[in-house]
């Protein structure tokens, strides 16, 4: 029998170091990232950061995804795109494809755990169920992210359809050795997996079928206002 789960967004305390602890296992087991790796990639993001965990009845994490909000430090995934190999202007690049950048969000990490044996497939859909109602919650329009090409065609077998940034491809990025700028409007993306693939739809927009899952009210993932954690880095640290 598996063990009852809970969507906890913006989470606070040993949850919210159980999920930076989550994401760095993920990432060093997949990519080969370390510590120092993710506080240069990240830590300048930290005061638009919020994360969304799925948590199991012990308060241990068993997905992550690390989410930048407008603000200050910009959104990463269009400044990475600046960078080798794509150096495209990002922001020009996001008016193109019809991105309010106000109102978007950057998707910068998405992980689950491999060790979890049948519960991974459920952890996962609710961890992309969780982004849905977050999105919803913040009236966000649309998604950026940067994303392994292996990745994007699981997400595209369930009907979640991605555009890459234009002027970008796939191309090695943070020890993945394919990776593409990508972008999805939310509410065209939902519409169209609601007409092409109705059991994602299902799934991933409506949260129906994620049995064993607790999910909270709307109200639960709207946005609250906070400074960076003061302990972000040393969170990180007691993984090296």
């Amino acid at each position: 029998m598996l063990t009852p789960l809970r969507l906890v967004f913006d989470p606070t305390g040993d949850v919210l170091s159980a999920a930076r602890e989550c994401e760095l296992h993920v990432f060093a087991r997949t990519y080969g990232n370390t510590v120092r790796e993710l506080q240069v990639e990240y830590g300048p993001y930290e005061n638009e950061t919020v994360f969304l965990a799925v948590v199991d009845a012990n308060d241990d994490v068993l997905a992550v995804c690390r989410l930048i909000v407008p603000g200050p430090a910009g959104l990463k995934s269009l400044k990475d795109a600046g960078r080798p190999p794509w150096c495209v202007d990002g922001v020009r690049a996001a008016r193109a494809a019809r991105i309010d950048l106000s109102r978007t969000w950057d998707v910068a990490t998405i992980g689950v755990r491999s060790d979890r044996g049948a519960a991974r497939l459920l952890t996962a859909a609710a961890l992309y169920h969780g982004i849905v109602l977050a999105a919803r919650a913040n009236r966000v329009r649309s998604v950026v992210m940067i994303m392994d090409e292996r990745a994007r065609r699981l997400l595209t077998a369930i009907g979640v359809r991605t555009s890459a940034l234009p002027g970008t491809r796939a191309a090695p990025y943070l020890g993945s050795p394919a990776s593409t700028p990508l972008y999805l409007h939310l509410a065209e993306m939902l519409d169209n997996q609601r007409r092409t693939n109705p059991e994602g739809y299902r799934l991933i927009g409506q949260g129906i079928g994620l049995d064993g899952v607790s999910v909270p009210e709307p109200a639960a993932f709207r946005l609250r206002e906070h400074s960076a954690p003061s302990d972000a880095s040393p969170a990180l640290a007691s993984n090296a």
